[in-house]
């Protein structure tokens, strides 16, 4: 019933954009001798790691590699404006109409099952997604028994926190390990808030609760700590959560959120402003992406600043690389993904900010020699020097005892072609926990749970 009402919806908005209603044949992406030579143009968000950053750096060394080959072959990154829902909405439009000559698509995990329903992006071949990979991270590269995308850079939710701010107060142990839980963390706000910290500091912690996806992973990351193996879509993405599931995960992000400890702008914080809050000092906790690591290195030093695992459940985030369905040179593109998620690419990912995807640039035996890491200052809010970033044999201090466990115990947000109805419709029945007068958690469970029926078929 799902599958039936799910393709009907995507084929329905692919014959709004191109004028018919029939489906369009993908083929793979594996007869390299059709392919067409030329520039293979790599449609991508920004690069966290500022300009010349490590995404351009890598294509540039395959480009290198083409040139020695005479392969008559080059690729060219564009970088799309706009928030992670723009780009989606501009990737969409874009390969729907066929306006724009797109042949490799950097997709969020989250919108590959909606790409590969609309046969937008082609099936790759399974052996460009090997037992390397991490395996919650490989997982968000199939829909329908078929890989569709590969893993780029990861993302999963990390807690920040100010070490000298724990030790101002007497905290002796104020490196955090892995067995922090949300009690605990309430605990240390309480210690924090008896004896407060001079300065800008204002609250115990901060997140990113504005109206848009930050809300979403919050959420998700609440209800899968209070509920376990909490999905609201099973296996094949028809809606399979309860009232009850929703409202003891509800009463989690409730918890989490109590205006008593966390700082009154994160409800309308996204990722620059709740790490600007952090960075000037008003909070000393945080929770983030992997990727600000190197940029608030760039603030703090490493007896100022530490990290660790979220504690709870943590969402999985991250792009994965898609040959679209429209390519001329589906083949070569393929060749280029291959190389852009190798071994040594993710290492040189892994180095420069990114979280890896593959367990072997975690390790010590693979070095990033294709790009130069590290040295740019681009990412600093300030825009200030030399690289801080704390490092043990090339990667960052935290990678192999931090980020790596994090990924590999990570939660998905939910796997279904109806995500964007699912992530607009979560986002906004939870508004009314934010407001001055919010509802009860059971009258909010109620709420969300009709909502929900009506965008996610059971």
């Amino acid at each position: 019933m799902l599958r039936r009402f799910a393709v009907l919806l995507v084929l329905l908005l692919v014959a709004a954009c191109t004028g018919d209603g029939t489906a369009r044949d993908t083929p793979s992406a594996a007869a390299s001798s059709a392919d067409v030579k030329g520039v293979i143009v790599v449609a991508s968000g920004r690069d966290v790691t500022g300009k010349n950053g490590i995404r351009q750096q890598l294509i540039d060394a395959w480009n290198a590699r083409q040139q020695r080959e005479d392969s008559g072959f080059s690729a060219r990154l564009v970088e799309l404006p706009g928030s992670a829902d723009e780009q989606r909405g501009q990737l969409l439009g874009a390969l729907q109409s066929g306006s724009a000559a797109y042949d490799v698509v950097n997709l969020d995990v989250t919108w590959v099952p909606e790409f590969a329903e609309a046969r937008l992006i082609r099936p790759l071949s399974e052996n460009l997604i090997d037992d390397d990979v991490v395996p919650s991270v490989a997982a968000t590269a199939r829909w329908e028994g078929q890989v569709y995308a590969v893993p780029f850079n990861s993302d999963v939710g990390l807690l920040y926190y100010r070490r000298d701010y724990l030790r101002a107060v007497g905290v002796e142990q104020a490196d955090l390990g892995d067995g922090l839980s949300w009690n605990g963390l309430r605990a240390l706000v309480d210690t924090l808030e008896s004896r407060p910290a001079r300065g800008a500091y204002d609250k115990g912690w901060t997140t990113q609760l504005a109206p848009y996806e930050g809300r979403t992973v919050n959420a998700v990351e609440a209800f899968a700590s209070a509920v376990k193996d909490f999905s609201p879509v099973d296996g094949e993405g028809r809606y399979s959560a309860t009232v009850g599931e929703l409202t003891a995960g509800i009463a989690e992000l409730r918890r989490r959120t109590e205006t008593s400890y966390t700082l009154q702008d994160a409800v309308t914080s996204d990722e620059a402003s709740s790490l600007s809050d952090f960075a000037e000092g008003r909070t000393a906790f945080l929770r983030h992406w992997p990727y600000v690591y190197p940029t608030l290195y760039r603030t703090f030093t490493e007896e100022q600043l530490g990290v660790a695992r979220l504690p709870g459940r943590a969402v999985l985030g991250g792009q994965n690389l898609a040959v679209t369905g429209s390519s001329q040179r589906a083949g070569k593109a393929a060749d280029l993904i291959r190389f852009l998620t190798g071994r040594e690419s993710e290492r040189c990912l892994l180095e420069a900010g990114f979280a890896a995807t593959r367990t072997s640039a975690y390790g010590d035996g693979v070095r990033c020699t294709t790009a130069t890491v590290g040295t740019s200052s681009s990412g600093s809010p300030a825009g200030e020097g030399a690289d801080r970033v704390p490092r043990e044999d090339g990667r960052p201090a935290y990678a192999r005892s931090v980020l790596l466990p994090a990924l590999e115990n990570a939660v998905h947000r939910p796997r279904t072609p109806l995500y964007g109805a699912f992530t607009q419709t979560f986002t906004a029945q939870l508004s009314p926990l934010f407001g001055d007068d919010p509802p009860s958690d059971e009258k909010l469970a109620g709420r969300l749970d009709a909502a929900l029926r009506k965008v996610l078929p059971d």
